[in-house]
C-alpha cells in the first residue's frame, strides 16, 4: 500500500507544480464569467445598433396593418405578385411578405420571400404578428371586447408544496430543482470525462517514453494503474475546490464592492419615491419582491448539504469506474489516434446518461427510467446527481451507492487484468480479440 501511496504522491505533484494547473485553476473561474459577459455585452450593443431590416408588404386582403419597429420596417406596396418578386429582386431589402386574400378562420397562402435563409427569430416574430393580428380581427368578428377578454384570463401563481409522512409541509420549486439538476448533471459529465481522457493520456505518454519500465521494476502493475487514477482523482478534486471557492468569494466581492455604486440600485432609489403616489409601480414591486422571498424560501428547502456530499461521491466514483476503463485503453494502445477506437465504446455509457438526464431526468425525475439510469452503474453519476435535487429515495439512493462501488471494483479488476499486459507491449497491432486474449492470460 505504501507503493502506491508513492505513485498517488507522484502523481499528485506532478500534476499540481506544472503552470498549466495553477493557470487552468485560477483563469477558469475568472475565464467564464468573462466570456458570458462579454457575449451579453456585444449582443445588447449590436442589438442597439441593428438597423431595422425593410420588408416589403404586398397585403392583397387589406384587413392587416403593419406598424415598424426595431426590428423590422414594412414597406406597403400594390402590384401583382410576380411584378412585386421581381422588383424586390432589385433591391437590398431583406424580404417580401405576400399576403392574398384569406378567411380569417383558415388564414392559408401567406408567404414571405427572402434573399437568404432568415434566422428562425425573425420568422417567429413576423409569424407571430400575423397570428395577433389575425386573432384580433377574430375578436371583432364575434363582437367580443379584447379588454374583456384578456381580463377574464386571471394569472394564476401556483405554489408547490411537499408534504411529508409526518403532515410537514415544505415549500417547492420544480423550476429550480430543474436548473440545479441540469448544472450538477452536466459538472459531473464533464468532469469525469477531461480527467479520465487524461489518465488514459497519462498511461499514454509514459508507455511511449519507457519509464514504465522503470517503474514496474519496483511495483506491480495493478499498483501502478491504482495510484495513477487516485492521484488524478485527487488533482481533480483539489481544482474544483479551488474553483468553487474561487468563484463563491470573487462574487461575494464583487457585488460587495459594487452593490452600492450599481446603476439598478439607484433606479430603485428613484423607483421607491414613487411608491407612495403610484400604486402600479407599488403593486409591481409587492409582486417582485414576494418573488424574491418565495424564491429564497424554496432555496432554503434544499438540502445543499446532501447534494453536495451526493455529488461528491458520484464525481469520484464515476471517475475511478471510468478512470479504470480509460487506463486500460491508454495500456493497450502506443498513441492517442490508436485509443479512439476504444475510446469511444467506453464514453458511450456516460453519454447515454447525459442524454437521459434531458429526455428523462429533468423530465420525470421519478419515473422508471430516471431510476434505472440513477441505479446502473456506468449512468448513475449523471442521471443521481442531476435527480438528487428532485428527492430520491433513501433505498434508492442506497442501492445506487453499492452498485456504483461494485462497478467500480469490476471495472478495475478488468482493467487491472489488461493493464498487466497491456502496459509493457509495444508495437503490437490491437483488437478487441487481443484485449480478451490479455484479460484471460493467467498471471
Amino acid at each position: 500500500m505504501n507503493k502506491v501511496w508513492l505513485i498517488i504522491q507522484r502523481e499528485f505533484l506532478n500534476r499540481v507544480q506544472k503552470k498549466s494547473f495553477l493557470i487552468a485553476t485560477i483563469l477558469v473561474p475568472l475565464i467564464f464569467p468573462a466570456i458570458i459577459g462579454g457575449l451579453v455585452y456585444v449582443a445588447i450593443k449590436e442589438s442597439e445598433s441593428a438597423k431595422a431590416e425593410n420588408i416589403q408588404v404586398l397585403d392583397e386582403s387589406k384587413l392587416l396593418k403593419f406598424e415598424s419597429n426595431r426590428q423590422f420596417t414594412f414597406v406597403p406596396i400594390d402590384m401583382p405578385l410576380e411584378q412585386a418578386k421581381k422588383a424586390y429582386n432589385e433591391t437590398k431589402d431583406f424580404g417580401l411578405l405576400y399576403i392574398p386574400a384569406f378567411d380569417i378562420n383558415k388564414p392559408e397562402g401567406i408567404a414571405l420571400y427572402t434573399k437568404e435563409n432568415p434566422s428562425i427569430e425573425k420568422v417567429s416574430n413576423l409569424q407571430a404578428n400575423i397570428e395577433r393580428q389575425i386573432h384580433d380581427l377574430k375578436l371583432k368578428e364575434h363582437n367580443i371586447d379584447e379588454a374583456i377578454l384578456k381580463s377574464l384570463r386571471p394569472k394564476v401563481s401556483m405554489k408547490q408544496f411537499n408534504l411529508t409522512e409526518t403532515g410537514e409541509e415544505k415549500s417547492s420549486n420544480s423550476g429550480l430543482l430543474y436548473g440545479l439538476g441540469f448544472v450538477l448533471g452536466i459538472l459531473i459529465y464533464m468532469f469525469v470525462l477531461i480527467y479520465g481522457i487524461q489518465i488514459m493520456q497519462g498511461v499514454i505518454d509514459e508507455k511511449t517514453s519507457r519509464v514504465v519500465e522503470v517503474i514496474v521494476s519496483s511495483v506491480k502493475p495493478f499498483q501502478l494503474m491504482l495510484g495513477k487514477i487516485l492521484g488524478i482523482a485527487s488533482v481533480g478534486l483539489l481544482q474544483f475546490t479551488i474553483w468553487i471557492v474561487l468563484i463563491s468569494v470573487l462574487s461575494s466581492v464583487t457585488m460587495g464592492y459594487f452593490g452600492t455604486k450599481l446603476p439598478q440600485q439607484q433606479a430603485m432609489e428613484q423607483v421607491s419615491k414613487q411608491l407612495a403616489t403610484d400604486p402600479e409601480v407599488k403593486e409591481a414591486m409587492s409582486q417582485q419582491n414576494g418573488a424574491v422571498s418565495e424564491f429564497l424560501a424554496n432555496a432554503s428547502e434544499i438540502p445543499f448539504g446532501k447534494i453536495a456530499f451526493v455529488f461528491v461521491f458520484y464525481f469520484l466514483g464515476g471517475y475511478l469506474l471510468y478512470g479504470a476503463l480509460f487506463a486500460a485503453v491508454g495500456s493497450a494502445v502506443d498513441s492517442q489516434q490508436e485509443a479512439q477506437q476504444f475510446q469511444f465504446p467506453v464514453t458511450i455509457p456516460l453519454l447515454i446518461g447525459y442524454m437521459g438526464l434531458f429526455m428523462f431526468i429533468l423530465r420525470d425525475p421519478h419515473g422508471p427510467i430516471s431510476f434505472w439510469l440513477s441505479v446502473i452503474p456506468f449512468t448513475s453519476p449523471v442521471a443521481m446527481v442531476g435527480r438528487i435535487a428532485f428527492g430520491v429515495p433513501d433505498w434508492q439512493l442506497a442501492l445506487s451507492i453499492a452498485l456504483l462501488v461494485g462497478g467500480f471494483l469490476l471495472t478495475t479488476w478488468i482493467a487491472g487484468r489488461i493493464y498487466r499486459v497491456g502496459i509493457l507491449m509495444t508495437g503490437t497491432k490491437v483488437s478487441y480479440k487481443v484485449l480478451a486474449k490479455w484479460f484471460m492470460q493467467k498471471g
